[in-house]
């Protein structure tokens, strides 16, 4: 017989937990199924364990350099002989992720009205779920309220001789405790790119593979090449129109990596030896073993769970949040959805994703964070529009820290004088961009945070200066 609840909430993700406090809190009976470990992609092998390696890269870069600020390491005057030690950056991100994922799980199992379940959900019915528990038994739950945050994995292309070597993904990488002597990355995205520069920081010689002629094909060319020129800088080596057609072991030992082989990898005409390869392609929701088509919910090509905007399927009573609905691939996505989702069945608002502005970071060292629009995007669409664009250096902060790469842009609508998107690549971009974030939220003209009154010596000082500069964009 099915055990009855008002709610049941599958994954622990940035969606599910909130989500089933606020519903056990309102009187409903709500069950939470979690396979695996509570916090989902962001806590376990996203967000928070790189942003550990990030803090870790940068930590030895600064003391790479400095001299240059005028501090003396040992004796040495100018690039301090700096190593990294793998095992203990490991540690320390386990024991950052440990908390967070202890914390996740202590605030679920003593909510009010919550009764957590681990073991695999899949759907029997549209709103029967039967979960096989750890030891090996089933329970079968039935409620008319269910909701999906089962999250994504990383994306593995299909190249010959993957059965014969270790390959990395976001997730392996981040468990080794001895440093690649050659890593290769395969793709340009913005999880490349952050493994790219945290791996060179840390010592490892780093070959980045792109398929096409550009890193961040989502960014205005100007923006990618910045970004491109920052880490060629530290070391990082790019090569373009490249692929892996093959790969295999090689060696004995390959070149000093744990692997008992190194790795060639074939590029069509040419070899590329390395110690490890990280595919960094893309993600695959975790759809295709949740017995979706038992429930009759729907999912595109790419195993995405079709939403309208205030996230409900098209079977009434379930909800789809976070990585598998599509709107968004970013941890404040999923929480939004769960403040969407919160909001329009609790507190009786309408709120929808479908007025959502696009914001996110890339945490390269400087980040790159942009909201909105971007220059290419504003000049498809044939609008009249503003485009005020400036240097990093002029950014007293930045002179300040000796970290004058990047600069900042900004796209405004020349006739409703709104601010059609931003972009900060420099040094505390990932703050100061929410200026631009709050002033697009509150439908405010650019005017409003061009006359604000920021602190000064801050990076957000200089977005008032850059909005004086607007022209019009031809």
């Amino acid at each position: 017989m099915a055990q009855r609840f008002d709610a049941i909430v599958i994954g622990t993700g940035q969606s599910g937990p909130p989500l089933a406090v606020r519903l056990g809190a309102s009187g409903r009976k709500t069950a939470v199924i979690e396979r695996a470990v509570f916090g989902g992609t962001c806590v376990n092998v996203g967000c928070t364990p790189t942003k550990a390696y990030v803090a870790c890269a940068r930590a030895a870069h600064v003391a790479r350099h400095a001299a240059d600020f005028g501090v003396r390491i040992g004796n040495a005057a100018q690039d301090a002989d700096v190593s990294v030690d793998l095992a203990f950056v490991k540690a320390r991100k386990d024991r950052i992720i440990g908390a967070s994922r202890d914390g996740v799980e202590h605030w679920l199992r003593n909510a009010p009205n919550v009764t957590v379940l681990q073991g695999h959900a899949r759907f029997s019915a549209a709103h029967v779920v039967s979960v096989t528990l750890a030891g090996g038994e089933t329970a079968t739950l039935e409620a008319p309220e269910i909701f999906i945050n089962t999250g994504t994995r990383a994306a593995v292309p299909d190249v010959p001789g993957l059965d014969r070597i270790r390959y990395e993904t976001n997730s392996t990488l981040l468990a080794l405790e001895t440093l690649p002597a050659h890593l290769a990355i395969v793709g340009g995205s913005y999880v490349a790119l952050e493994f790219a520069q945290m791996f060179r920081r840390f010592g490892s010689r780093v070959t980045v593979l792109v398929r096409g002629d550009r890193v961040l094909v989502r960014e205005d060319d100007d923006v990618a090449r910045a970004v491109q020129d920052v880490l060629a800088r530290e070391g990082v080596k790019f090569r373009f129109g490249n692929a892996p057609r093959s790969v295999a072991p090689f060696g004995a030992g390959g070149e000093g990596g744990q692997h008992s082989d190194g790795i060639r990898i074939e590029l069509g005409g040419e070899a590329l030896d390395v110690s490890h390869l990280l595919f960094a392609t893309g993600r695959i929701p975790n759809t295709d073993d949740l017995g979706l088509d038992a429930a009759g919910i729907e999912r595109d090509k790419h195993g995405l769970i079709a939403v309208d905007g205030e996230l409900r399927t098209r079977v009434p009573g379930v909800w789809a949040l976070g990585d598998v609905n599509g709107r968004g691939a970013f941890t404040h996505t999923s929480y939004d959805d769960y403040q969407i989702v919160a909001a329009n069945l609790l507190d009786g608002a309408r709120r929808s994703a479908d007025t959502r502005i696009p914001a996110y970071a890339v945490f390269v060292d400087p980040p790159l964070a942009r909201v909105g629009a971007s220059e290419r995007e504003v000049r498809a669409s044939g609008r009249p529009a503003l485009i005020a664009t400036m240097p990093m250096s002029r950014v007293g902060r930045a002179r300040e820290r000796g970290e004058t790469e990047g600069f900042m842009k900004a796209l405004v609508d020349a006739q409703s004088q709104r601010i059609l998107g931003a972009t900060i690549f420099g040094v505390e971009g990932d703050e100061a961009i929410h200026t631009f974030i709050d002033t697009m939220t509150a439908d405010a003209p650019y005017t409003t945070l061009e006359y604000a009154m920021h602190v000064h010596p801050t990076v957000s000082e200089l977005v008032p200066t850059l909005l004086d500069g607007l022209r019009p964009l031809v």
